[in-house]
């Protein structure tokens, strides 16, 4: 049986991969685990926080997104990314303008952030049809000084910085433009739903976030979109949670986009959006700090003591099991 597009299941995580991790050593304080962003190793005063993702998805701003994918990661700890080593995987065929294009996205992109690009790998690689870009971004703090995904506590908020299904918004209105338009949705609205590349960024609020106080975990909901990353989140954290639809932020370039291929944006990848479990009595603060800066945020549920105890209240006030993601919805779409 082949296993499913995108993110390897859980079951798979841990009956496979997490068992074939080599030596354990000392100065590595978080390796490995469910709805983890990245590892932590101590290096005598400070705390060096490493990440890892690929773009596949995407082609247009391959490069661009490969930094700040990868950037959000080291912020979902409350630290700020520093620097960006990367592995590009180019097609049989592919020009000089293709290196050109995606080395200087990255270029860009790690400018934004005060990021070095410090080495990595290139290459042309048979049997690929598009391009491939593997990032590993890293940042160091003060030993200690960050929260992880998987610091949620019962009692905690659950925070949502901008809305569902960012990424996959942007990419497919990029990657299926024309299909999109011969199907009726307005150029404007796509035109807009482009933008969206501007908003994967997570780098400002999960920095501001976790210097405010009261941030007991972040996390930045990927493959899976926001669905997938809620229940990382309390995979990582052994808690249980309950959220409520109607406060799921949701934009009408999402919601168009979606209708028209018939996904759910709630399981569409969605980074440029942030998870945040914020301690009770920090909440309104947290709110009004991230406001101030021109960050969007919503309270969209609390987390619970029994693990099992995932909760979905729908707008019509029904209780339903929190949907699991099996496949990231974006590849459901990207296939028609």
């Amino acid at each position: 049986m082949h296993l499913p597009l995108g993110k390897i299941s859980t079951d798979l995580l841990r009956t496979v991969v997490f068992k074939n991790l080599g030596v354990k050593r000392s100065e590595v304080v978080l390796g490995p685990g469910i709805g983890l962003d990245g590892a932590v190793i101590d290096l005598g005063d400070k705390s060096i926080i490493v990440s890892m993702d690929p773009i596949t998805g995407a082609v247009e701003h391959i490069g661009w997104l490969a930094v700040h994918i990868n950037a959000n990661d080291i912020a979902t700890f409350g630290v700020q990314p520093a620097y960006f080593a990367s592995c590009l995987l180019l097609p049989e065929k592919a020009d000089k303008q293709t290196l050109e294009v995606i080395c200087s996205q990255m270029d860009e992109a790690a400018k934004g952030l005060g990021i070095s690009i410090i080495g990595g790998h290139c290459e042309v690689t048979p049997g690929l049809t598009h391009p491939i870009v593997i990032g590993c971004a890293m940042g160091v703090a003060e030993r200690g000084n960050y929260v992880t995904a998987g610091g949620a506590k019962p009692g905690d908020k659950l925070l949502l910085t901008k809305s569902a299904g960012v990424e996959g918004t942007a990419i497919l209105a990029t990657e299926r433009y024309d299909a999109l338009c011969k199907g009726g949705v307005s150029r404007k609205l796509l035109d807009s739903a482009r933008t969206f590349f501007e908003k994967i960024s997570v780098v400002k609020e999960g920095v501001l976030a976790f210097k405010i106080g009261g941030v007991s975990a972040m996390h930045d909901p990927t493959e899976g979109g926001v669905l997938g990353g809620i229940h990382e989140m309390a995979d990582a954290s052994n808690v249980g949670v309950r959220i409520y639809e109607d406060k799921i932020l949701i934009a009408e370039e999402t919601l168009e986009i979606c209708r028209f291929f018939n996904i759910d944006p709630l399981q569409l990848i969605s980074s440029g959006a942030l998870l945040i479990a914020v301690k009770e009595n920090f909440v309104n603060r947290v709110v009004n700090v991230l406001e101030r800066n021109a960050i969007q945020v919503s309270v969209i549920g609390e987390f619970l003591s029994q693990p099992e105890n995932r909760v979905l209240v729908c707008s019509n006030h029904a209780e339903v099991q929190l949907p699991r993601p099996v496949s990231d919805h974006l590849w459901m779409a990207l296939a028609r």
